[in-house]
């Protein structure tokens, strides 16, 4: 092997010495061209400082921002808190960028408390596990319900057994489906929401199980044709309701996104997608409609109006993301009611 001699150690190491010096230069530029954000968070009414946060990443999310500050009031978990640019303001999404935002390299935030929350899973159940229950309490007809000599006794009439084992099925179904085939995403509800949804379900189904199971209620006035019709389509829908369930628990999904386009499959049930976005709420409007057909029952009925116009405003917003989303939607397609709306 050749040495080098003294001459080209020096070369070399000259060499070195500035090729550092240039990287080091480089990497200064680079950190002083970097420019970082500062977050000052403020309460809304009394305009004090809550947090400052220095050196923010460009490219920070708010869900991010919210970690941070979370680290500061560690009971103030994120999914509490709702980030504002103003203090009356429309809360900031999750998925925003901080550098998307119309806010300077020092951005003023706004802090607000939304109170305790609580995840999808346990809403669903609690919407369900309370209409299941209380109905039984009237089909049972415990004491100081109805009159004293009706209590423990229940109606003899078929079409009133019938009822509490639909309701039953209905509610059963959706816990079976709550537990085992929904995917929720991350995002939760305010406890005070919770409270008033309960008082929406047990409550409707409490007026309802009133009427059914009471002494004086009279069957369909068109008897049993009427009844075991409307039973039929009522099973139908219910069947279809966890057919396009199984469907859209295979649709991958980016958060509460979808990112494909559900279609039907050899299922005859499913072919409903050729016609509607959203065939699982017209399944579900169907369930109830039969089911007030079968109890010719207002309380039914009613509820069944609610649940469409509900149910109706979902799906178009459903629908208006499959369209927005993808380019090849089928345009043949409507919300929920098919060839309408």
């Amino acid at each position: 092997m050749e040495c080098l001699n003294l001459k080209d150690l020096f070369t070399v190491a000259h060499f070195i010495k500035t090729r550092c010096e240039h990287g080091l230069k480089a990497g200064e530029n680079k950190d002083k061209n970097y420019v970082f954000f500062e977050v000052e968070i403020l309460d809304p009414k009394s305009k004090a400082q809550l947090c400052y946060l220095d050196k923010v990443e460009p490219s920070a999310t708010i869900a991010e921002i919210k970690s941070l500050f979370h680290k500061t009031y560690p009971k103030l978990y994120p999914s509490r808190q709702a980030l504002k640019l103003h203090p009356e303001g429309k809360a900031l999404s999750d998925e925003d960028v901080l550098e998307d935002l119309p806010v300077g390299t020092t951005a003023t935030m706004f802090f607000q408390d939304l109170g305790p929350q609580i995840g999808w899973t346990m809403v669903f159940l609690a919407e369900c596990l309370g209409p299941l229950f209380v109905y039984l309490l009237f089909y049972f007809r415990l004491p100081y319900i109805y009159r004293h000599e009706y209590d423990y006794i229940r109606s003899p009439l078929k079409v009133v057994r019938l009822a509490c084992w639909c309701h039953c099925l209905h509610y059963i179904k959706k816990l079976v489906e709550t537990i085992f085939i929904h995917r929720f995403s991350d995002g939760t509800v305010p406890l005070r929401t919770i409270m008033l949804l309960c008082l929406y379900y047990w409550g409707f189904a409490s007026w309802q199980a009133y009427y059914i199971n009471h002494p004086l209620y009279t069957p369909a006035t068109y008897g049993r044709l009427q009844i075991y019709s409307a039973l039929a389509v009522f099973l139908l829908c219910e069947f279809g309701n966890l057919s396009v369930h199984l469907i859209l628990n295979r649709i991958s999904c980016n958060g509460s996104k979808p990112t494909e386009i559900p279609y039907p499959t050899n299922n005859p049930f499913t072919w409903l997608f050729f016609f509607v976005s959203c065939p699982n709420y017209t399944y579900e409007v169907g369930s109830w409609i039969s089911f007030a057909v079968m109890t010719q029952c207002v309380p039914v009925g009613v509820f069944a109006f609610l649940s469409l116009i509900q149910m109706t405003i979902w799906a178009r917003a459903k629908h208006k993301t499959y369209a927005q989303e993808f380019k090849d939607y089928p345009e043949l397609r409507t919300a929920i009611i098919p060839l309408f709306f």
